[in-house]
Formats: C-alpha cells, structure tokens, sequence
C-alpha cells in the first residue's frame, strides 16, 4: 500500500499586500481603520467584509501567536520575553477596542438580516455574547492579567533542584517516579515538593491579585460574582453551574468507587501499608518503568506511524507538521512548562509544544496534541475564522480521542506485554483524572462563590475536596504539600474555569472509543468528519456528528466506566 502524503493548500492574502507586516502597532492600526471606513451596501458586501476581517486578524494572531511560542520554548531568553511583552503590553490592548468597534459594525449592519440564519447562528450568538461582556475600563485589567500569566509560567519555569549532583527541572524527575526503588522515588518526590513550597508565598500572592482583578472585571461587566462572568466568558451556552454539579455528583458516584478499586489493588500489589504521593506512578508489580523513546526523533517518527494505523490522512498531515518544524518536543531549562498545542492562523497551521523526557506519558501527550493539530488541519479550509476554532469542551474530545484510537498501535514504542502495560495505563490514568477534574472545577466554583476569602479558608476547601474525590492516599507529614497541591494546576492561574472542559470531553472521547471497539473503521470516519465542522454547529451538533451524545449524567459515565472495567479485566487475565 503506498504512503499517504499531505500537501496542505496555501491561503495567500487576498486583501492584504503582499509586503504587508504587523510587527507595531503603527503597521497594524491602518488596516483596522481601513475596514471600519468601509461601506457595506448588500448582504455580499457584508460577507466579503467579515472574509477580510479575518485576513487581517489571522495575520495579526500569527503575530502574537509566534512571539508566545518563542517565548514559552525559552522562558529565560530577555529578548523573547520582551517581545512577547510587548505584543501584549503595546498591540492587543490597543487592538480590544478596534475588535469591539468591528463588532458593533457587523451586528449593527442592517444587512445582516440577509445572512442565512442557520449558517450564522453560532457566529452570531458569540459576537452579541462577546459585545455584551465588553468593556473599555476592563482592558488595563486584562492586560495586567496576561502580565501576571507571564509571572506564573517564569515561576514554574525557573524551578529546578539539584539531584545527584545534577540540577534538574521537575519534568526531569519525574520518570525517577517510576522507578522501583521507593526510597528513591520518596526523595526525588519530597526534594520537587519542597521545592515547589519555596515558591508557595508567591504564587498565592501572585493568585490573590488574579483573583481580585477577575472580581473587579466581573462587578465591571454588571454580574453579581466571577462565575457567571466566567460562564459567558467561556461561551457555556449549552450548560450551566447546575449541570457543573450533577457532573461532581456524578464522578463522585460513578468514578470514585473504582478509582479507589484501583488504588487499593495498587496498594497490595506493591505490598505497602498505604499509597504514598512517590507510589502513584511506579509500576505495582515493581516492573522496570516504561521508557518508550530516548529522544524526541524516535518519539515524533514513532506517534507518525501511530498515527498512520489509525487513518493514512491523519498520518500524512503529522509527517508534514515534522517536516516543516511544526513541533517542540524536548524539555529542558528554561522551557515553560505542559504542553500545548496553538494554531498559526494566517498560515492555518497547527504547532505543537511539550516537554517530552522519555515517559509513556509523553507518549500520550503527543498523541493528545497531535488530535489538536488534526482538528486544526481537517477545518482549515472553512472560510469563516471564527469557525476554524471549536468549543473547548469539543477541542478536547478531538485530543482525548486520538489518545484512545491509538492506543493499541504501539508496536514501534513496545512489545505485547508492554503495550498492555501501555493501555492499562492509559485507562487506569482515565478513571484517576476524572476525579481530579471534578476537584479543580469544584475548587474553582468555591474561590469564585467565596469573594474576600483567606488564603486558610482556601486551604480547607481544597482539602476538603480531595478528600471528597481524591482517592485513598497517605500524605501524612505531607500536609501543607497536599494543601497547596493546587499550585500545580496551571488552569487555575491562568485559564479560570478551563478545567471541567476535560471532563466534558473525555466523555465524548470515550463513547467515540467504545464504538471503536466494535467497528473502528466508522468511529474514525465519524471523528474526522466531525472535526472538519470546525466550530460551526451549536456543541450538542458537534457531538452529535461524532457519534457521542453531549450528556455527563449518572446514564451516561457509568456504562462508559463498566467497558473500562472490562477492558482492565481482559489485560489482567
């Protein structure tokens, strides 16, 4: 059978000169001025005008997008940070209010009426949601916010500690974790944590100021706390706080029972009186830890021929992403921290970013962000921007399911009986991330429902969750690592109430899997035609044409954890 290959169609500006650049506001501004000047006399008019818009704010988003993804590969690079800074300092708070004026003229135009309503519906709900939140005295706020975003990730970004005579950052030691001996896992594991408390007075005063700030944008907007300015910050259009709870209830339910299944045979498989944080990762029946790559090369050629099993195209378009140094895979010093993966807009390419150091995990995050990349690229070619980008809670079904499809394709990283040992992994990872995500959520909606709280009060509440959702572990003498194990949730700092979004997802991601199972020809068929709809149906469409239904009841978790169950027993047998 011959190689699929991909050779991805270019979208030259139209509008746009050609040696046109958008480095300084001065290059930019003009532009902008140029559209709102415009006159629209005709529905056509109107459409062409939203089709240049989007030329000039996909040229400007690779601006800014380009400065972000140089400054996170090297945190500590002056120049890259000041670029980026700069962007965020000089350009987009002068861009807001330019955005809201084009806005107001597009919903103002009295050609819109013109527009087929099916074909806009989803644009339209998300510009008036966005006109409604607008507001002028909110920018230096919003800009202070993404200053204080820098802040986080060079904190994190700086930690390391010295191991063995070798410095080293977290991610670093991480696969120490996986190792049998558990006195060394117990001091690579207090060695990060103490050194993560070092910072604890910081990032909770650095956390005190976002929150405060939020508040204030929240009261600015007119809404009685952050959640609800959260929610339609988010554009949850299709579920509310009411449906965030049934959620909890559910996972605590339907997941937790057999997280702590797993955890209690994790304790007797190991032999220990209980399951400390340093046993969480290590293999129970003290195998030698999974090392599926030993650098990066072999991890990208590795996930292309995964992706390859799954579907020729998919496959086709990593290579290309390989091909023109479309991926950042390697940790190191100065890197800032997880992983992510952010689309070019002008070019409409997708690039991915992680710091990868020779674990199953990262096996599975270039997985996750490759279904990122797939989805970028299967929508590409939708002429609305705003349709190139879908609903989180859907982005994230595209990542999460391509986890799952590739997950028995493992034969270039591991033999049969590691790649069972690879799966069981995966699915075990599953039921233990779902609880977690119901405690970030949980957590958030507390420090949002609780203004004028105190760092203590904080403190209690998490506890209070984990140990409401978080398993059976032992974190005796551990307790204030445990009280701020927060810190490390970078949604919390950064992206508030981007968390739940996972859980939401997962869900899709599982029945998409489940139907795999069965007949994974049409699962994947149904996968790639759902992510070419971009973000143009309403989020229970979009599931829907994937073959899921958009529904995280007590129905639907539990069937979704029995086939788990089932297929934890079969590798077990």
């Amino acid at each position: 059978m011959s190689v699929a290959t991909y050779s991805p169609k270019t979208f030259p500006h139209k509008w746009l000169s050609a040696d046109a650049t958008f480095k300084t506001w001065e290059q930019i501004e003009p532009w902008y001025q140029k559209l709102l000047a415009r006159e629209i006399g005709s529905t056509a008019d109107l459409e062409q005008w939203l089709i240049d818009c989007d030329e000039l704010n996909g040229a400007v988003s690779q601006e800014g997008e380009k400065r972000h993804i140089a400054m996170t590969c090297q945190t500590d690079d002056p120049e890259r940070e000041a670029a980026h800074l700069a962007f965020v300092r000089d350009i987009r708070p002068k861009l807001k209010p330019l955005l809201n004026e084009m806005r107001n003229k597009y919903l103002d135009s009295p050609h819109r009426a013109g527009l087929p309503r099916e074909r806009y519906l989803v644009f339209d709900r998300s510009q008036e949601n966005r006109r409604d939140l607008y507001r002028e005295a909110n920018i230096p706020r919003e800009t202070e916010l993404a200053e204080l975003d820098q802040q986080y990730q060079k904190t994190i970004g700086a930690m390391t500690v010295t191991f063995e005579g070798q410095e080293r950052t977290p991610a670093q030691m991480a696969p120490i974790l996986e190792e049998t001996d558990r006195a060394r896992r117990e001091a690579a594991w207090t060695l990060v944590a103490n050194r993560r408390l070092q910072d604890k007075e910081t990032l909770d005063t650095l956390f005190d100021r976002q929150l405060l700030l939020r508040e204030e944008i929240a009261r600015e907007a007119g809404f009685p706390s952050y959640v609800e300015y959260a929610y339609k910050a988010r554009e949850r259009f299709d579920y509310d706080v009411d449906d965030a709870r049934a959620f909890h209830e559910a996972i605590e339910r339907t997941v937790v029972p057999l997280a702590k299944k797993i955890q209690e045979n994790r304790k007797n498989a190991l032999g220990v009186s209980s399951v400390r944080p340093w046993d969480l990762a290590v293999d129970p029946l003290n195998r030698a830890p999974l090392r599926p790559f030993n650098d990066v090369n072999k991890l990208a050629e590795g996930c292309e021929a995964i992706f390859r099993d799954v579907d020729q195209e998919l496959g086709a378009q990593f290579a290309y992403m390989r091909q023109h140094d479309l991926l950042d895979l390697a940790n190191r010093k100065g890197k800032a921290p997880g992983g992510y993966q952010t689309t070019l807009e002008d070019d409409r390419l997708p690039f991915i970013f992680m710091n990868a150091v020779g674990l199953d995990g990262d096996l599975r995050t270039l997985l996750h962000e490759g279904g990122h990349a797939f989805h970028a690229l299967l929508s590409r070619e939708e002429p609305l921007g705003a349709y190139r980008e879908s609903p989180i809670e859907f982005c994230e079904v595209a990542s999460m399911s391509m986890e799952l499809l590739g997950a028995r394709d493992l034969a270039e990283f591991y033999n049969d009986a590691d790649a069972d040992r690879s799966y069981e992994q995966l699915l075990e990872g599953i039921v233990l991330i779902l609880p977690w995500i119901a405690t970030v959520d949980a957590f958030q909606h507390w420090i949002y429902f609780h203004p004028g709280h105190n760092r203590d009060e904080r403190a209690a509440a998490w506890n209070e969750l984990m140990d409401r959702f978080g398993g059976t572990v032992d974190w005796t003498d551990f307790e204030s690592v445990r009280s701020h194990s927060w810190h490390r949730q970078l949604h919390i700092f950064l992206y508030p109430f981007y968390y739940i979004e996972y859980g939401i997802a997962q869900l899709g991601a599982l029945q998409i899997w489940k139907r795999s199972l069965t007949d994974r020809r049409v699962a994947v068929e149904a996968y790639k035609q759902a992510l070419s709809i971009g973000g143009a149906k309403p989020l229970p469409d979009l599931f829907a044409a994937a073959g899921a239904k958009f529904d995280f009841s007590i129905a639907t978790i539990a069937p979704l954890m029995e086939t788990i169950g089932e297929e934890l027993a079969k590798i077990g047998k």
